[in-house]
């Protein structure tokens, strides 16, 4: 009987809190990716992603697992991931019953006088008085509308975002350390080829000078030599800028001290050839990019928080009970009647709360089209990054080997007009600008091969790198 009057009188608060009808629908349609890349090549079936990294070289290998151990920003992105799952951990504890435990001591003194003076014969005001209780106590909000489970839905999608950034993180940090070893074998290579180029010079100018003495060739000669020699020591001495530049951002990237970094990048790396690159689906990018797989788990958290925010709509049920003793002598805080206990149920529901709620729901329901926006926003920038590096790939390589091609002509033609000057068949001036024109060669062919090195690296960032099985969703 007591359990129809209670459900009665529940029932005009279920019919308001059900007035407001379901949360907003929005539409969330699949990004449509094209079917191939423009630019990806007719690779060989056995080209490998992991290939495009010099995971070959002995510092990259070094640097590497010195920064999967030490970088600040990794450890940066897994401490947040320990935040997102202690947050999850709350929120789905939020679903369980509370119980709690308390004792307590409470001494009191009554003034007899404020009960009056007509007491009956016999009765006695005892002033001093103390309490001795311990109780057991339980509550629970009954979800039966899914307002907490959305919001442990919530929670663990946060998880997985967080563990994609992580991820993002790892293959941001593995591309620039690769990158940065790049340059530094390809500063190497410049240095070495300058070398080259001065040690020429320096040749030319003794050969000037000899002639110069002999008066068969004017003084002139040997300065126009010796001013090419000073410009070789001039870029050579540029590169010291930009190996000083590389070793700070390896410090920076892999938390390791000066000494250490050093110690990694004096190993020898053995020449690499330009591996393929490796052919890709657009749509593997859904599955691939920890920053597409992270934007989609904020859109579910997203779309999980939205029903949350709709559901608090809706009346709560809670269930609460205590069970305890109470005496006034500790000696008989455990005999016979001094047991207590007390059960309840409630229910509540907004009636009248003057927008406060809607405007929660427009909220999240902002927030969830930011987060599709976000989505097709990670998604199309993935997809164009992807691209673009495949034309950068295709356009270094064609660079690179124009590059090699023109350094070892120009260096022939050098060769052989400082043979005919020695023989007397050509001038000091044909033979300065064939030799100015063969030293920038052997540079440029260093750097573009560095290029090429370097757009490899791009592609495998923009393909995903190898992102790890960390990514795997946890909200399912």
């Amino acid at each position: 009987m007591r359990m129809r009057l209670l459900l009665r009188a529940c029932a005009p608060l279920a019919l308001a809190g059900c007035v407001a009808g379901p949360a907003p629908e929005i539409a969330t349609p699949a990004p449509e990716l094209p079917e191939s890349y423009a630019f990806a090549p007719d690779a060989a079936a056995d080209a490998q992603l992991a290939a495009l990294l010099p995971t070959g070289d002995p510092a990259y290998a070094a640097l590497s697992a010195g920064a999967l151990r030490e970088a600040p920003t990794l450890a940066e992105a897994l401490a947040r991931i320990d935040a997102a799952r202690a947050v999850a951990r709350g929120t789905g504890a939020a679903r369980l019953p509370s119980v709690g435990a308390n004792a307590s001591v409470t001494a009191s003194r009554t003034n007899p006088a404020q009960f009056g003076t007509g007491l009956p014969p016999g009765v006695n005001i005892d002033p001093d008085q103390t309490a001795y209780s311990a109780n057991l106590s339980a509550s629970w909000e009954v979800d039966l509308f899914g307002r907490l489970k959305a919001g442990e839905r919530a929670a663990l999608a946060r998880v997985d975002a967080a563990g994609a950034w992580a991820e993002a993180v790892r293959i941001a940090l593995l591309g620039e350390i690769a990158g940065a070893v790049i340059d530094w074998r390809t500063n190497a290579a410049r240095e070495s080829a300058l070398s080259e180029d001065l040690a020429a010079a320096q040749r030319l100018a003794e050969l000037a000078g000899r002639r110069e003495q002999a008066g068969l060739a004017p003084g002139f000669d040997r300065v126009r030599a010796e001013a090419a020699a000073s410009q070789s020591r001039s870029r050579l001495a540029a590169l010291v800028g930009e190996r000083a530049q590389i070793l700070g951002r390896l410090v920076a990237l892999t938390g390791m001290d000066t000494a250490d970094v050093t110690a990694a990048l004096a190993q020898a790396g053995a020449t690499q050839a330009l591996p393929a690159a490796p052919q890709a689906l657009p749509s593997e990018l859904l599955a691939r990019r920890p920053d597409v797989i992270a934007a989609g788990a904020q859109l579910s958290a997203a779309d999980a928080e939205l029903a949350a925010a709709a559901r608090a709509r809706f009346p709560r049920l809670t269930l609460s009970a205590a069970l305890g003793l109470l005496a006034f002598d500790l000696g008989s805080l455990f005999d016979s009647g001094s047991d207590i206990y007390s059960a309840g149920a409630g229910i509540a529901a907004p009636l009248l709360d003057f927008g406060r709620i809607q405007a929660q729901i427009d909220g999240a329901a902002a927030e969830k089209r930011a987060a599709f926006a976000a989505y097709r926003g990670a998604v199309f920038n993935a997809l164009g990054e992807a691209e673009a590096a495949y034309g950068v790939v295709a356009g270094a390589d064609v660079q690179a080997e124009a590059a090699l091609r023109e350094s070892a002509d120009l260096a022939r033609a050098a060769a052989l007009a400082e043979t005919r000057y020695r023989a007397g068949l050509a001038d000091f001036l044909t033979v300065l600008e064939a030799r100015r024109a063969a030293d920038a060669s052997g540079e440029r062919a260093a750097a573009a091969l560095g290029q090429a090195q370097r757009a490899r690296v791009l592609l495998w960032l923009a393909l995903g790198g190898d992102a790890q099985a960390s990514t795997r969703s946890t909200s399912q």
